[in-house]
Protein backbone atom coordinates (compact mmCIF):
# COMPACT_ATOMS: atom_id res chain seq x y z
CA UNK A 1 0.00 0.00 0.00
CA UNK A 2 1.65 3.25 -1.02
CA UNK A 3 1.89 6.11 0.85
CA UNK A 4 -0.12 4.81 3.53
CA UNK A 5 2.35 3.73 6.08
CA UNK A 6 5.70 5.09 6.00
CA UNK A 7 8.26 2.67 4.51
CA UNK A 8 11.33 1.69 5.47
CA UNK A 9 14.97 1.02 3.62
CA UNK A 10 14.15 -2.47 3.01
CA UNK A 11 10.85 -1.38 1.04
CA UNK A 12 12.05 1.12 -0.51
CA UNK A 13 15.11 -1.46 -1.53
CA UNK A 14 12.68 -3.48 -2.54
CA UNK A 15 10.22 -1.43 -4.71
CA UNK A 16 13.41 -0.71 -6.40
CA UNK A 17 14.89 -3.51 -7.25
CA UNK A 18 11.14 -4.97 -8.18
CA UNK A 19 10.48 -2.39 -10.70
CA UNK A 20 13.52 -1.45 -12.40
CA UNK A 21 13.36 -4.12 -15.07
CA UNK A 22 9.65 -2.81 -16.06
CA UNK A 23 11.18 1.16 -16.31
CA UNK A 24 14.11 -0.19 -17.92
CA UNK A 25 11.35 -1.85 -20.88
CA UNK A 26 9.38 1.40 -21.10
CA UNK A 27 13.10 2.76 -22.86
CA UNK A 28 13.52 -0.26 -24.94
CA UNK A 29 11.48 0.92 -27.95
CA UNK A 30 12.83 4.36 -28.07
CA UNK A 31 16.19 3.22 -27.09
CA UNK A 32 16.85 -0.16 -27.67
CA UNK A 33 18.70 -2.63 -25.75
CA UNK A 34 21.15 0.45 -24.05
CA UNK A 35 18.41 2.17 -23.32
CA UNK A 36 16.68 -0.39 -21.36
CA UNK A 37 20.08 -0.76 -19.63
CA UNK A 38 20.54 2.87 -19.04
CA UNK A 39 17.22 3.36 -17.81
CA UNK A 40 17.32 0.20 -15.61
CA UNK A 41 20.34 0.88 -14.20
CA UNK A 42 20.13 4.44 -13.18
CA UNK A 43 16.85 3.80 -11.98
CA UNK A 44 18.41 1.33 -9.55
CA UNK A 45 21.23 3.70 -8.90
CA UNK A 46 18.78 6.42 -8.32
CA UNK A 47 16.96 4.05 -5.41
CA UNK A 48 19.57 2.53 -3.74
CA UNK A 49 22.65 4.87 -4.04
CA UNK A 50 20.78 8.16 -5.10
CA UNK A 51 17.72 7.91 -2.47
CA UNK A 52 16.10 11.02 -0.81
CA UNK A 53 17.73 9.23 2.37
CA UNK A 54 20.81 10.37 1.84
CA UNK A 55 20.16 13.16 4.36
CA UNK A 56 20.12 10.84 7.40
CA UNK A 57 22.30 7.89 8.13
CA UNK A 58 20.49 5.41 5.92
CA UNK A 59 20.95 2.29 4.06
CA UNK A 60 21.91 4.48 0.98
CA UNK A 61 24.31 6.36 2.97
CA UNK A 62 26.15 3.13 3.95
CA UNK A 63 26.20 2.04 0.15
CA UNK A 64 28.80 4.54 -0.69
CA UNK A 65 31.36 3.06 1.94
CA UNK A 66 34.29 5.68 2.95
CA UNK A 67 33.02 7.48 0.12
CA UNK A 68 29.76 8.41 2.24
CA UNK A 69 31.67 11.11 3.21
CA UNK A 70 31.05 13.31 0.40
CA UNK A 71 27.14 12.95 1.75
CA UNK A 72 27.90 14.08 5.25
CA UNK A 73 28.24 17.70 4.84
CA UNK A 74 24.84 17.34 2.56
CA UNK A 75 23.24 15.47 5.74
CA UNK A 76 24.38 18.26 7.70
CA UNK A 77 23.02 20.83 5.74
CA UNK A 78 19.86 19.59 5.22
CA UNK A 79 16.76 18.45 7.69
CA UNK A 80 15.51 14.94 7.12
CA UNK A 81 12.21 14.73 4.65
CA UNK A 82 12.52 18.51 3.70
CA UNK A 83 11.27 20.35 0.43
CA UNK A 84 15.36 20.30 -0.65
CA UNK A 85 15.79 16.69 -0.19
CA UNK A 86 12.08 14.98 -0.51
CA UNK A 87 10.80 16.54 -3.31
CA UNK A 88 10.35 15.66 -6.66
CA UNK A 89 12.74 17.29 -9.47
CA UNK A 90 14.56 19.21 -6.88
CA UNK A 91 15.60 16.93 -4.53
CA UNK A 92 17.09 14.11 -7.51
CA UNK A 93 18.76 17.68 -8.93
CA UNK A 94 20.53 18.76 -5.96
CA UNK A 95 21.47 14.99 -5.22
CA UNK A 96 22.95 15.02 -9.06
CA UNK A 97 24.15 18.46 -8.53
CA UNK A 98 26.49 17.65 -4.76
CA UNK A 99 27.66 14.66 -7.09
CA UNK A 100 29.30 16.41 -10.09
CA UNK A 101 30.44 19.25 -7.49
CA UNK A 102 32.60 16.12 -5.87
CA UNK A 103 33.35 15.20 -9.46
CA UNK A 104 34.33 18.42 -10.81
CA UNK A 105 36.42 18.90 -7.43
CA UNK A 106 38.37 15.47 -7.99
CA UNK A 107 39.30 16.93 -11.58
CA UNK A 108 40.56 19.80 -10.20
CA UNK A 109 42.75 17.69 -7.78
CA UNK A 110 44.10 15.42 -10.55
CA UNK A 111 44.38 18.38 -13.04
CA UNK A 112 48.17 18.63 -12.21
CA UNK A 113 48.62 15.13 -12.21
CA UNK A 114 47.90 15.29 -16.41
CA UNK A 115 45.52 12.09 -15.55
CA UNK A 116 42.40 14.84 -16.68
CA UNK A 117 41.31 18.14 -17.61
CA UNK A 118 38.81 20.29 -17.19
CA UNK A 119 38.65 20.75 -20.78
CA UNK A 120 38.29 16.60 -20.97
CA UNK A 121 35.12 16.87 -18.65
CA UNK A 122 33.67 19.94 -20.49
CA UNK A 123 33.78 17.99 -24.02
CA UNK A 124 32.67 14.56 -22.55
CA UNK A 125 29.70 16.60 -20.93
CA UNK A 126 29.39 18.01 -24.64
CA UNK A 127 29.67 15.05 -26.19
CA UNK A 128 26.97 13.34 -24.05
CA UNK A 129 24.50 16.16 -24.72
CA UNK A 130 24.89 16.12 -28.52
CA UNK A 131 25.71 12.29 -29.49
CA UNK A 132 23.83 10.69 -26.47
CA UNK A 133 21.08 12.51 -25.35
CA UNK A 134 17.98 9.76 -25.69
CA UNK A 135 20.56 7.47 -23.34
CA UNK A 136 21.38 10.47 -21.38
CA UNK A 137 17.62 10.89 -20.86
CA UNK A 138 16.81 7.80 -20.13
CA UNK A 139 19.54 7.78 -17.44
CA UNK A 140 18.08 11.72 -15.93
CA UNK A 141 14.46 10.27 -15.64
CA UNK A 142 15.36 6.62 -14.09
CA UNK A 143 17.26 8.30 -11.71
CA UNK A 144 13.91 10.47 -11.64
CA UNK A 145 11.36 8.00 -11.25
CA UNK A 146 13.30 6.28 -8.46
CA UNK A 147 12.69 9.27 -6.48
CA UNK A 148 9.09 9.29 -7.02
CA UNK A 149 8.76 5.81 -6.05
CA UNK A 150 10.53 6.19 -3.30
CA UNK A 151 8.42 9.62 -2.59
CA UNK A 152 5.55 7.77 -3.47
CA UNK A 153 6.18 5.49 -0.69
CA UNK A 154 6.33 8.07 1.42
CA UNK A 155 3.56 9.89 0.72
CA UNK A 156 5.50 13.09 0.44
CA UNK A 157 3.99 14.16 -3.52
CA UNK A 158 0.50 14.47 -2.56
CA UNK A 159 0.49 18.37 -1.59
CA UNK A 160 -2.98 17.70 0.91
CA UNK A 161 -3.59 14.46 2.17
CA UNK A 162 -6.94 13.00 1.30
CA UNK A 163 -8.96 12.67 4.84
CA UNK A 164 -9.29 9.05 4.35
CA UNK A 165 -5.39 8.78 3.64
CA UNK A 166 -4.52 10.63 6.72
CA UNK A 167 -7.20 8.43 8.69
CA UNK A 168 -5.06 5.17 7.62
CA UNK A 169 -1.78 7.04 8.36
CA UNK A 170 -2.63 7.78 12.06
CA UNK A 171 -4.33 4.27 12.75
CA UNK A 172 -0.66 2.92 11.28
CA UNK A 173 1.58 5.20 13.65
CA UNK A 174 -1.04 3.80 16.32
CA UNK A 175 -0.46 0.37 15.74
CA UNK A 176 3.65 0.50 16.02
CA UNK A 177 3.34 2.43 19.16
CA UNK A 178 1.96 -0.58 20.64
Amino acid sequence: MLGLCMANGRSHDRATRLLAIPFGLLWWPSCGVWGFVIACSAFLVGGLWLSPDLDVRSRASRRWGPLGLMWWPYRRLLRHRSLLSHSPLLGSGLRLGWLFAWLVLLVLALEPSGLISRQHLLEMAQWLWQQQRPLLMAALVGVEASSWLHLLQDGDPLPKQPRLLAWLRQQCKRKGKR
